[in-house]
């Protein structure tokens, strides 16, 4: 992020605004809707505020005279559209004092610049796109515009209303917030959103115990709980808009190691992040310290998001961490996610199932070598069975070893597919014979590896197979 988004108070200065043409008429109605003071310096003389109604017209002054030796006390933001080369060395003259610039479409004169906006009142959305694309940007508003709610606006100002007496009836911080929320996603949201205003006052009027309302303890403090949330394989795109909602509620994350930072970027900004988790080969705090830590940060009232690569119910330990947290008396529940195995089937169009050819899966995890020689392969040796293997990169001479004595045959098409859904997803395919090899070829972890004839049906595979194909064609061309 290069341009970070602030909202300025426009109506604490003067907009110096230097141009002419439909450019500059864009920006002097922006301005006015914003209820700035412009002081507009019109390059071609012609200061035209035909089209703007009256009250927008009247914030405007129509300046004359040269804008480079203007003077600028008074004047908070300087702002240039189709002013050509004065743009430039207004531009200069605005850094030079200090003053936040911005020349339309020029990103090497400009200290700031034009998001698109979504207007509601007192709810603004800024979308920005470093200035790199303003259709991309166009794009995103129009989505958003289309599900935001219109009186979005209103239902700040409503709450606006209350903030104050609210403020003095619940003096703990995290507790007003709760309440808060319940109104907003409650009926009484409900009711300003659908523009019946009058009844959402008396709603909340009749509110006798706030704290109550928002699920305080005996004590007067919040009522903590913890969310177990599957933050899938690594795109933050497979997240749930359940998942996604109990990231911005949280208080604190206690999130893994193979959580990846963009996912992280969804929690909510000012809540607190732990990492808990561990790599293959390093130290971690155990199982036992992490329920110890969800458990504590319940009972001090807050709302903690246990965030866990995959899904938790899928080699994640998330029912040993239930069990504790019942065990304890803390409110819990779970988020389900994409677990790596789903994602790696999807990412390189690899079914799991296929009819009449596999009609099984089994899951299982090899962390370690000795993971793998306890598993009884002889239960797996169905040719229609797919196995799914989490963990088992380190431990593919074993996995391989006890298929092949199981009696899985050696030509049982595999997949190794690293770090899926990511950007720099990778895939290898080949041979239950040739598995250890395989692996090699992966740049690193973390990794899946499929194994059965659905493999075969694979993207990698069929692409594998013409390149051989070409290979042949080149040899003999030779």
């Amino acid at each position: 992020m290069r341009f970070l988004p602030v909202f300025l108070d426009l109506q604490s200065g003067v907009v110096l605004l230097v141009g002419a043409g439909e450019l500059v008429r864009a920006k002097l109605r922006l301005l006015a809707s914003a209820g700035a003071t412009i002081r507009w310096f019109a390059t071609d003389g012609s200061h035209d505020v035909s089209g703007l109604d009256a009250g927008d017209a009247a914030r405007i002054e129509c300046a004359t005279g040269d804008p480079l030796t203007a003077d600028l006390s008074g004047v908070m933001a300087v702002l240039c559209a189709g002013a050509g080369d004065v743009g430039v060395a207004m531009s200069a003259r605005a850094r030079a004092v200090g003053l936040p610039v911005n020349v339309m479409d020029d990103l090497a004169h400009s200290s700031f610049i034009f998001p698109a906006i979504v207007d509601r009142g007192d709810v603004v959305v800024a979308i920005g796109t470093g200035g790199t694309s303003p259709v991309v940007a166009r794009r995103v508003r129009e989505r958003i515009e289309a599900v935001l709610p219109a009186r979005i606006g209103d239902l700040a100002a409503f709450i606006g209303g209350f903030r104050k007496s609210m403020h003095a009836r619940i003096p703990e911080f995290s507790l007003r917030r709760r309440f808060w929320e319940r109104v907003v996603d409650g009926p009484i949201g409900a009711l300003v959103l659908a523009g019946r205003t009058a009844e959402a006052e008396s709603a909340l009027k009749q509110i006798a115990d706030p704290s109550a309302f928002a699920g305080a303890l005996d004590s007067g403090k919040a009522e903590g709980r913890v969310t177990l949330v599957g933050a899938g394989p690594g795109d933050p795109d497979l997240l749930t808009i359940k998942a996604l909602r109990a990231l911005q509620d949280a208080d604190v994350v206690f999130y893994d190691e193979l959580v990846s930072p963009e996912i992280l970027d969804r929690v909510r900004r000012d809540a607190s992040r732990i990492p808990v988790g561990r790599r293959i080969g390093k130290p971690g705090i155990g199982q036992d310290a992490i329920n110890r830590l969800l458990i504590d940060a319940a009972k001090a009232g807050q709302r903690v998001v246990r965030l866990k690569g995959g899904d938790p119910f899928i080699f994640g330990r998330g029912g040993e961490e239930i069990d504790a947290l019942r065990a304890a008396g803390v409110a819990c529940s779970v988020v389900p996610g994409i677990t790596a195995g789903l994602g790696a089937a999807a990412q390189f169009e690899t079914p799991l199932t296929y009819r009449h050819e596999a009609l099984r899966i089994t899951f299982l995890t090899a962390h370690k070598a000795r993971d793998a020689e306890a598993v009884d392969w002889s239960v797996l040796t169905d040719s229609k069975m797919t196995i799914v293997v989490y963990m088992g990169v380190t431990a593919a001479t074993t996995i391989r070893a006890g298929l092949l004595a199981a009696g899985r045959p050696t030509h049982t098409p595999v997949g190794v597919f690293a770090r899926v859904t990511r950007p720099d997803a990778q895939a290898a395919v080949g041979t239950l014979e040739d598995l250890p090899a395989l692996v090699e070829k992966i740049d690193r972890g973390p990794a899946i590896l499929i194994i059965g004839d659905v493999v075969a049906h694979s993207a990698p595979w069929r692409q594998s197979n013409l390149n051989q194909v070409f290979s042949k064609l080149l040899d003999a061309a030779e």
